[in-house]
């Protein structure tokens, strides 16, 4: 079978979470029993009665922002159980289904539990999730794999829109300014389109709510000079019908190497404008901001030039460099090397983000709404590091290389939903109809050159970058997509959900050289017509026990991306389906909560990286797996929760010339992944809770041809924090002082393996101490 050279990755290689929420709420029984009720039609209101008038309606609004918040109604969708099965995932589905009413494995992470756990980025969060795990590789930030798939078969969402591939688009990401992360599991095309072949993961920002004003800010340092803060406020103001939203975060995270750091700013803002019980209009903007000093990874080392140095747990296995192809012989990360910047001195990461979106909520009918939004996203991206670092067995250094790449991206699009209630032959129907478009132009200066050179293991002289010839590639896509979601209840019980959705994409790429001149075969045009789906059940056996079952299906590029599709690469879809089956129960007077899947996944036609650059054939990935989590408070002061994940994933039908890689397992996939954590509060009048959370990660590989394991490790963190009472700080409401130690048992591990840059690899982070305060108001 044949290979194809690729283009340099950076850009191609830019590439959770849920952790099922540990907080077990206590809730009225009645709050259970109106969520099992049939699925409740959408209603757009007003924040209050529209009754009065004038200067009555003025004070009456006025009496109403006065109440403590405590006095508002927890709506029982929101109402947060165990696991978070009650919160809405508008990426899982446009029906308004809670996760336990979903027929799929979907997570929720919300703020609060975001806050609890100390989750800084969302790679954190992921490192939380049934089954997830993260890298934060610098060449594609925010990496995440799920169920045996990585990169650009995960769409990553942002307020459910996809901006592109994630290997491309996604960046480090601060998580103060969100709401929820949410994730969908498993061939999820329906609801996000091209790239959703292992799932997708959505970023919700904070929404505004209507009530009486609520401030809060946090601040946090850790002992590598690492600082985070945070302020939001949001509630509903003197104007009637008008309420807002708005947050500002900042933050300086010091990596453990030599000279890296990433420093992030999200500056976000949302106006909800009731007009009328049936209008609502809205408007929102982000900006966000992250610049870097990026940790390439420590290199592969033969253990016989390591000697003494030579570490123990962190990679197993024999490697020949791809860089150098020097044959390495059995490797190790040499300890002289755990800290150590590989990068040039000028070195720079660099992204500065725009979102506008604004739409509306219209009630046409009592059972016929309206809504749609429109969006406009602008992105600046740029990389400009020594990303190659390569231990050469004959010179006995390290061999390095350049690499420059920037990315100019916008996009403008509009989602509109009609939803139709509807009772047909004496069954409740929900059918949700909608239309898509986007336009997307992407402008990519690359470099030619790649200047490179040879340093010491030990000590290296950084440099700096050197001579920059650059070269352009540009990418725009139109995508057009018709989709349609239905839910069906035949009894109380029992509801058929199921949908289609038909794509468009168009693609027009273009290269040219260092003269402004097109390539060989450049310009050139593709199309696609993708059509997937979704078909399933929910079944409430007895009231809180759900089983749920689905057909789903999912379709993204064969090879590389859609971005930087080659004239010569393969320019047909992928087709990927899943069968899944499980059970959510909510139980013990919603004090527990525990949920099962099991599924089978089969990826066809599929192109994947044998090392370096080279895209051979796969044939087919398949991945089986089982996934269970729970969380329960026995008592009122004790909490403990856990997950775990097993997958057996791997290839077949993947020959090339000069081997075949079938039967082994794609990159950065253990087969367990396991999380679990306790704590216990003492309620005293100076309110103190103790935790602990642990996480273990089974073997991985870091190429196709699984010769070198990024071994199994097992890490955690413990906490303190103590509730300040409103006698100490009269000011707030709520202030909390939080002691954090991460990675507590200080453990060596490798976190991530780049298959394009298979002679380093990414060490995860030592142990560090945090101290943190938070206020509400």
């Amino acid at each position: 079978m044949s290979s194809v050279r690729l283009a340099r990755p950076r850009g191609f290689l830019l590439a959770s979470a849920t952790l099922t929420s540990f907080a077990a709420i206590d809730m009225p029984a009645a709050l259970a029993q109106q969520a099992r009720e049939q699925l409740p039609p959408v209603e757009v209101t007003s924040p209050q009665s529209r009754k009065p008038a004038g200067r009555a309606r003025q004070a009456a609004r006025r009496e109403a922002a006065r109440r403590p918040a405590t006095a508002l109604a927890v709506p029982s969708a929101t109402a947060q159980t165990p696991l978070n099965t009650n919160a809405v995932a508008q990426s899982a589905s446009r029906l308004g289904l809670t996760v336990r009413e979903t027929p799929a494995t979907v997570e929720v992470i919300s703020a609060e539990t975001m806050r609890e756990q100390g989750y800084r980025t969302v790679s954190d969060v992921a490192q939380g999730a049934v089954g997830v795990t993260a890298g934060d590789n610098p060449a594609e930030p925010s990496a995440f794999s799920m169920r045996g798939f990585t990169n650009s078969q995960i769409n990553t969402l942002y307020n459910g829109i996809k901006i592109g591939p994630q290997n491309m688009t996604s960046r480090v990401m601060d998580t103060a300014n969100l709401e929820a992360i949410e994730i969908l599991k498993g061939p999820a095309s329906l609801m996000s389109g091209e790239g959703a072949s292992g799932g997708a993961i959505n970023f919700v920002t904070r929404q505004p709510h209507t009530g009486p004003i609520r401030n809060e800010a946090d601040v946090s340092y850790d002992l590598l000079n690492s600082f985070r803060t945070h302020y939001g406020s949001g509630g509903s103001t003197d104007v009637q019908g008008l309420d807002y939203r708005f947050d500002v975060s900042r933050s300086s995270l010091n990596g453990f190497a030599d000279d890296t750091n990433t420093r992030t700013l999200d500056v976000s803002g949302q106006l909800n404008y009731h007009v009328s019980d049936s209008l609502k209009v809205w408007g929102a903007i982000e900006y966000r901001e992250d610049r870097g000093r990026a940790y390439w990874g420590a290199p592969l080392v033969p253990v016989a030039f390591s000697g003494s140095h030579a570490t123990a747990g962190i990679v197993s296995g024999s490697s020949v460099s791809n860089f150098n192809g020097t044959n390495l012989g059995p490797v190790t990360i040499d300890d002289r090397t755990s800290n150590t910047n590989y990068n040039v001195l000028d070195n720079r990461n660099v992204a500065q983000e725009v979102w506008l979106r604004g739409g509306f909520e219209l009630k046409l009918a009592p059972d016929l709404t309206l809504k749609s939004q429109a969006y406009a996203y602008g992105a600046e991206r740029t990389w400009f590091n020594n990303e190659v670092e390569a231990f050469n067995s004959t010179s006995n250094l390290v061999d390095r290389e350049r690499f420059y790449v920037a990315h100019s991206q916008r996009l403008v699009g509009n989602i509109t939903d009609l939803t139709w209630d509807a009772n047909i032959a004496g069954l409740d129907n929900r059918l949700v109809t909608t239309l898509s478009s986007s336009y997307l132009d992407f402008v990519r200066p690359g470099a030619v050159n790649f200047p490179d050179d040879s340093v010491s293991l030990v000590d290296p002289p950084r440099g700096y970058y050197g001579l920059l010839t650059t070269q352009q590639q540009t990418a725009r896509i139109d995508n057009e997509a018709l989709s349609f979601e239905d839910r069906l209840k035949l009894t109380r019980s029992f509801a058929l959900v199921g949908g289609l959705r038909v794509e468009h994409i168009g693609l027009d790429r273009n290269s040219t050289d260092v003269n402004g001149l097109e390539k060989a075969n450049f310009p050139f045009s593709k199309s696609w017509v993708p059509t997937t789906g979704r078909i399933g059940y929910t079944w409430e056996a007895v009231p809180g026990l759900t089983f749920f079952s689905q057909y789903a299906t999912g379709a993204d590029i064969s090879a590389n991306n859609i971005f930087l599709l080659n004239p010569t690469d393969p320019l047909n879809l992928t087709t990927s389906r899943t069968y899944e089956t499980g059970v959510k129960h909510l139980l013990w007077d919603q004090r527990a909560e525990w949920s099962f899947s099991a599924y089978d996944i089969l990826r066809k036609n599929v192109y994947a990286a044998a090392g370096g650059m080279q895209l051979n054939i796969a044939g087919r990935q398949q991945s089986k797996g089982v996934e269970l989590a729970a969380s329960v408070r026995p008592i009122e002061p004790l909490r403990l929760w856990g997950n775990i994940a097993y997958v057996d994933a791997r290839y077949a039908d993947y020959n090339f010339v000069g081997g075949s890689f079938s039967g082994n397992t794609p990159p950065n996939v253990p087969r367990i992944v396991a999380n679990a954590g306790a704590s216990y509060r003492f309620l005293t009048s100076w309110p103190v809770e103790f935790g602990i959370v642990g996480r273990h990660v089974g073997d991985r590989y870091n190429t196709d041809a699984n010769t070198v394991t990024l071994n199994a490790y097992t890490v955690g963190d413990i906490y303190a924090l103590v509730d300040l009472p409103k006698t100490v700080l009269s000011a707030v409401d709520q202030a909390r002082l939080i002691f954090r130690v991460r990675n507590f048992t200080d453990k060596r591990y490798a976190i991530w393996g780049d298959p394009f840059y298979p002679d380093q690899i990414l060490l995860g982070v030592p142990r560090t101490y945090e101290i943190s305060a938070a206020f509400k108001w």
